[in-house]
């Protein structure tokens, strides 16, 4: 396997990063809000205006997956496509010792046989509302940075709960150019969601680990669930139809998707702070948790059944955030960063008025950063809860945070507690997906041991939470002993409120209790002292850059819908051409290459029909779409908004997008729709599922 850092540094040793979409748009950059799209630079550079109307059925026939990632709707029935490793949560799940959907797929050849997920929610987007306004006026200026953020919690708590109670639909307040303006986003939630199609693991991973981030690829990373709605298949107005002749080389291809988060627009302060501090730590714990679920995976075919979905996360992470740290690390870029952010600080020094209203700001940013490197650790390990790595330690703690919480005004509340997103709190919180005692046991004393190393043996906090035991011990006690398990003893303590979360003696919410305390008080010091800050800093720098360079920008990824395009395009690699298109055949020949060995073995089921598949047909293909990780799953569509592929990975080179757009060498990486109508009816007989797509029932 080719070393991910290796190459990402030899990339940047030749990088040439285009100025961003915040200085001038002079490549295809930008993961766009779909109320600002790039019209302007798709009409002079491809002959192209996408309408009010096409912008709106796109969008609406887009899906978010609340655990993560992007989908979208594909017949008026309710059928979902996403890819096959954003779907695993959901077949992890369903699947048993005896079953495992993970490993090798599923097909429902009827309604009847679609399998229930058991807590999968997703979201389309139904309408955005800009609510910059009312959200600035409630922070006054002579606000102390805690008045101030208790007052923006309140407001947005206040708008997204009025706007659920008047529409019905999920409300989240948006923040967009970490501070410069909030959207009010308004979803529809089906939380009813059946399985109907996923093909063997093998097949959509195929290549492993050392062909993840890497291309030509041959992967048929897809899976296909149904929404229904009042117990059936929910009908649907708008859905992306099928493109039968998929795409070309060159062809203009957009992809509409959430991008989960980007650090594009942070001050270069920051980004040293994530290089030196975040990542470096994110790191190491992703490596110890990996190791962990690998030993404890070797163990037994049912061990590393339990853990596969969870060891792969942790396997895709370390790539990813490997990329990430090697490009944050270069000199090239850093040095680029510097150059446009005193180009925009110069820019406001020239004008008093920017000078007075602005000029600070970069000063307040470094400030706040130099607060949270004071406090990171300890928020790492309390609050975002490294020390306990638990299922049942998550639930017990939303169960002691949801009593107190909702015994407070909706205004008062902390911002997952709030009156709009309980219903998908809830959805989390009483999930009957099993949980295993063993890799629970394991999970939780490798991180009460990680707590013990960081902090000390002779920490107060540490002995407290230990009672005297080791890490495995306390561990087994704490596991052994809970009944949170029980999905019905869960909602009989929600249902009790603070009485019964205070006369309750399960050891887990004796331990959520007794960590609550410093937890809350570490989170209140980040609020006010850490976000806050950089809230109102970046608001200024936001506004400051509307002024110097306009209000055609795009703000950093928010797991929100955003719009992003490129054409088909191949690239040169070590001096050689890299075409765009890989085809079905090559799976078979690079099987071959590796002795049929794993992780290159396709499923038997596909060398037993190799002769009934056109091996000609394309399989992958990249494009020059600006992408980050959540957007997996997200449809690629043509001017005409018909699907010709989904997005599923990234090369190596586009893990430098967090910070950086290039259409030098990063690539998108998606599967060809015209492989998966191949693969579907010629592999896996799925006949119907082929005409549901096709239209051609």
């Amino acid at each position: 396997m080719r070393s991910a850092v290796i190459l990402m540094l030899t990339f940047m040793a030749t990088l040439t990063i285009s100025s961003t979409a915040t200085w001038r748009a002079d490549a295809d950059e930008g993961m766009w809000l779909f109320t600002n799209p790039p019209t302007k630079y798709l009409k002079e550079n491809y002959g192209f205006v996408p309408t009010k109307e096409w912008l709106e059925h796109v969008q609406r026939s887009c899906v978010r997956i609340r655990a993560g990632g992007s989908a979208s709707f594909v017949s008026p029935n309710g059928l979902v496509m996403t890819n096959h490793h954003v779907g695993a949560d959901a077949l992890h799940k369903l699947s048993t010792k005896e079953k495992d959907y993970l490993r090798d797929g599923f097909y429902a050849r009827t309604p009847a046989e679609e399998l229930k997920c058991v807590d999968q929610e997703f979201h389309v987007l139904m309408s955005i509302e800009d609510v910059t306004d009312r959200v600035n006026r409630a922070v006054k200026p002579d606000m102390s940075p805690a008045d101030a953020e208790k007052a923006r919690r309140a407001v947005i708590n206040t708008i997204e709960k009025e706007s659920k109670e008047k529409t019905g639909l999920h409300s989240e307040v948006v923040t967009l150019y970490q501070g410069g303006q909030y959207h009010l986003y308004r979803y529809k939630r089906y939380t009813d969601v059946r399985l109907v199609f996923a093909p063997e693991q093998a097949a959509a991973f195929f290549g492993g680990d050392p062909d993840n981030f890497e291309y030509p690829r041959y992967c048929l990373d897809i899976c296909f669930f149904r929404v229904y709605e009042n117990g059936k298949p929910a009908k649907v107005k708008d859905y992306l139809k099928w493109s039968p002749n998929g795409c070309k080389d060159g062809e203009l291809t957009f992809v509409a998707g959430h991008p989960g988060r980007t650090d594009r627009l942070n001050t270069v302060n920051h980004l040293e702070f994530i290089r030196d501090v975040d990542l470096p730590n994110r790191l190491n714990l992703i490596r110890r948790r990996e190791v962990l679920l690998s030993v404890y995976s070797s163990r037994s075919a049912e061990n590393a059944r339990r853990a596969k979905d969870e060891l792969f996360m942790y396997q895709n992470s370390r790539k990813a955030r490997l990329g990430m740290l090697a490009g944050l690390q270069d000199p090239k870029l850093m040095n680029r960063k510097r150059q446009q952010e005193e180009a925009l600080k110069e820019a406001v020094q020239k004008d008093e008025r920017l000078r007075t209203a602005y000029g600070d700001a970069w000063d307040q940013v470094a400030e706040a950063i130099r607060t949270y490197r004071q406090i990171y650790m300890r928020h790492y390990l309390l609050e975002r809860g490294a020390a306990f790595n638990s299922q049942l330690f998550s639930k017990a703690r939303q169960l002691v945070r949801l009593a107190e919480e909702t015994s407070k005004p909706n205004a008062e509340r902390l911002r997952e507690y709030a009156d709009a997103r309980l219903d998908s709190l809830k959805q989390s919180l009483f999930s009957p997906a099993p949980i295993y005692e063993d890799l629970e046991t394991l999970k939780l004393a490798d991180s009460l041991s990680m707590l013990m190393e960081i902090a000390g043996a002779d920490n107060a906090f540490v002995q407290r939470i230990l009672g005297g035991k080791s890490p495995r011990q306390r561990a087994a006690e704490l596991i052994q002993g809970t009944r949170l398990r029980d999905v019905t003893f869960r909602k009989k303590l929600a249902d009790g409120g603070q009485r019964a979360i205070e006369a309750c003696d399960d050891p887990m919410i004796l331990l959520a209790r007794r960590v609550d305390p410093p937890s809350r008080a570490v989170r209140r010091r980040y609020e006010q002292q850490v976000r806050e800050p950089l809230r109102q800093a970046y608001g200024k720098i936001a506004q400051a850059r509307f002024a110097v360079y306009g209000a055609d920008l795009y703000p950093d990824a928010t797991f929100t819908l955003r719009l992003a395009f490129g054409p088909v395009k191949g690239y040169r690699e070590d001096g050689h051409r890299v075409a765009p298109f890989t085809t079905i055949g090559g799976l078979y020949r690079r099987a071959q290459l590796h002795g049929y060995k794993y992780p290159f073995n396709p499923p038997q089921r596909w060398l037993e029909r190799k002769d009934r598949i056109n091996l000609d047909t394309p399989f992958n293909f990249v494009n020059t779409a600006d992408i980050i990780g959540g957007n997996s799953g997200s449809p690629v569509i043509n001017r005409n908004g018909e699907v010709v592929g989904i997005i599923f990975d990234g090369n190596i080179y586009s893990l430098v997008l967090d910070y950086a757009y290039t259409d030098e060498l990063a690539r998108a990486i998606s599967v060809d729709s015209r492989a998966i109508i191949e693969a579907l009816k010629n592999v896996y007989d799925a006949d119907a599922l082929v005409q549901e797509l096709t239209g051609s029932n």
